[in-house]
């Protein structure tokens, strides 16, 4: 577990959470495909929005479980709040968007979110 500071691009959106990196997930869903985003998961205790609560919008999309956060400047998605398979709060962090991390350095794991049935 370490701790990371993470933003959207202009700043106005920051955060602080305490997470282990392990594998970070790319999926080729119609949102993260599009997107760009490398996720990694954090219990919501875990994690503390530190300004920009009110410069956040929101987007949910297919089973509307997850509820990802862009911010209204500069749209870029540092963050989403949702539902794990079984149930249980998560948030699932965008890595882009985490201080100091070497992206060529991180161990992917591809999930076929393309492919999840839709309710």
């Amino acid at each position: 577990m370490a701790h990371y500071t993470g933003s959207c691009h202009c700043g106005a959106v920051t955060y602080d959470v305490d997470l282990e990196l392990g594998k970070v997930v790319t999926c080729n869903c119609s949102m993260c495909s599009r997107s760009g985003t490398l996720l990694a998961f954090a219990d919501p205790s875990s994690f503390t929005l530190r300004s920009g609560e009110d410069q956040l919008s929101n987007y949910t999309f297919n089973r509307h479980v997850i509820n990802h956060h862009f911010c209204k400047t500069c749209g870029i998605k540092p963050f989403a709040h949702g539902k794990k398979r079984d149930g249980s709060p998560m948030v699932a962090v965008n890595v882009r968007c985490l201080a100091g991390i070497d992206l060529a350095a991180l161990e992917l794991q591809h999930v076929d979110g393309k492919s999840f049935p839709t309710a």
